[in-house]
């Protein structure tokens, strides 16, 4: 595949630091193992446990830290550790689905705070240090429920749409102190990840269809076209918005979206 800088054979990310988040799996471990490939060095975070272990064992070159984002603390901590980096991917998420009538306080609460607020702290701790060096890239990972709403998705659905309010007002405030520092947001459908796996028995029960149909007849229902997107895809979306080229796309949403929006 052709990248964005490979006419002259040197990656936008090469030699660049960046923070990864939710990096153990889907979405943001193909965007770690992207970045590390194309010269990057890369700080990967997500919650302890087994399948960090494996994306570690996977990059040795990448420095790992564990951090529970919903633990504001943590967040504060996380940005300390990795310190100077020119890159931040946030990326982590999580998925509940329910009636918003049952939709319990706690998972409203959580899902707000590591896919809204950690991203908030991490900017505001973190853009100081790109403004200082006069480069930066921060890569919201949003989702199409950024700009649209689907059923039973309550909390993801508000805080997608307040992450692209974020990455609009970070990429003016942003613009006025150094014009390398931009700020982008990544909004795909259905990505083949271990989070939208994970939602066909809830959505089965909450839309009311057999499992075996819910990809086709419920995620995959506004797509023009009828394909989950491949996690490598949004990770060479990631490398794109690092270049120089797309500096004109700051504060806007980058859609992945298999022409949902085109309804």
């Amino acid at each position: 595949m052709l990248h964005s800088s490979d006419v002259d054979g040197v990656s936008p990310v090469g030699g660049r630091r960046a923070l990864v988040t939710g990096a153990a799996s889907g979405i943001g471990r193909a965007i770690a193992s992207h970045l590390c490939t194309r010269g990057a060095r890369v700080v990967i975070s997500d919650l302890p446990g087994e399948r960090l272990h494996e994306v570690a064992t996977a990059l040795p070159q990448a420095v790992v830290i564990e951090a529970d984002l919903s633990v504001a603390d943590e967040v504060h901590q996380l940005a300390n550790e990795a310190a100077d980096v020119d890159i931040l991917v946030n990326n982590a998420g999580l998925q509940h689905v329910s009636r918003v009538e049952a939709f319990p306080d706690e998972q409203w609460q959580r899902l707000l705070d590591v896919m809204l607020t950690a991203p908030f702290l991490l900017t505001k701790d973190l853009i100081p240090h790109m403004y200082e060096r006069g480069w930066g890239r921060i890569v919201n990972v949003a989702s199409v429920h950024g700009l649209v709403a689907s059923p039973f998705k309550a909390a993801y659905v508000a805080a997608k749409h307040g992450l692209l309010g974020l990455t609009k007002t970070v990429a003016l405030e942003a613009a006025e102190r150094a014009s390398n520092v931009t700020v982008h947001a990544i909004c795909p459908s259905y990505v083949r990840t271990p989070l939208v796996e994970n939602q066909v028995d809830a959505q089965a029960r909450t839309s009311m269809v057999d499992p075996s149909a819910v990809i086709d007849k419920v995620l995959l229902s506004r797509n023009a076209i009828k394909r989950l997107i491949e996690p490598q895809e949004v990770a060479e979306a990631v490398e794109f918005l690092c270049s120089d080229i797309a500096w004109s796309m700051t504060g806007t949403a980058l859609t992945m979206d298999a022409g949902w929006l085109a309804h």
